[in-house]
């Protein structure tokens, strides 16, 4: 299965990530913003973490916005958790595709708990990105627990969720990161839930793709850590 089929755009025209604190979701929300432009409609990327300085879609705005990709967040002041206007209108919009680049807590998914009834819709996938190698995802105890409360901040049912993969190490991870962290991922969970696909860095993806056994979205990165710039 090839990055054309792993996202519905026939049928889902809004994206919201979800998942624990770094475990990747900005990055695959800028990279499936890009991945949308040539689908002929308007993009927007809605930054929603308001819980983390680092690892930010509005840090690469300037230059998304200059790609034509509409790029929507609040100036902070201080850790004000301030969010911006203009999220129920995108998602109503059927001629958009919309993102939501959610933060990774309880306390950022309460961001949106007031789109829950928008978002229960068949228009949007929920998409739960799991980095097995993050603190609070190295077991299924401290999965679920997560889990849970980032559900109940949001108000969004298990049953809607799409459960991604994203094994990574930061800048050091080498294939065998990747397809040991996708063991790990698939003995924690997939006797209860189906994981969708695993998102892999574009350096990795020959390495890995004969080895995994599930589809990838190969990823490049553009949220690097501050001293990589």
């Amino acid at each position: 299965m090839n990055e054309q089929m792993i996202w519905d755009t026939e049928h889902i025209k809004n994206f919201v990530f979800i998942g624990e604190a770094g475990c990747g979701k900005s990055e695959i929300a800028v990279n499936l913003a890009l991945h949308l432009l040539d689908r002929g409609r308007p993009v927007h990327l809605f930054d929603l973490d308001t819980t983390k300085p680092l690892f930010r879609t509005r840090d690469q705005a300037a230059w998304l916005e200059r790609r034509g990709i509409h790029v929507h967040f609040e100036q902070q002041l201080a850790d004000a958790p301030t969010i911006g206007g203009g999220v129920r209108l995108s998602l109503r919009d059927e001629d958009a595709f919309t993102i939501l680049d959610v933060g990774g807590d309880y306390m950022g998914a309460r961001s949106i708990g007031g789109y829950a009834p928008t978002l229960r819709g068949d228009e949007t996938g929920i998409y739960y990105v799991i980095n097995p190698f993050r603190p609070w995802s190295t077991t299924l105890e401290r999965l679920d627990g997560v889990l849970g409360q980032i559900l109940q901040a949001c108000h969004i049912p298990l049953d809607r969720l799409h459960l991604v993969g994203n094994p990574n190490l930061g800048a050091s991870t080498d294939g065998r990161d990747v397809i040991d962290g996708a063991r790990r991922l698939a003995e924690m969970v997939s006797p209860y839930r189906e994981v969708e696909f695993l998102c892999v860095e574009n350096r990795l993806y020959e390495q890995v793709k004969g080895e995994a056994s599930l589809p990838l979205f190969p990823l490049k990165r553009y949220l690097p850590y501050p001293w990589e710039e």
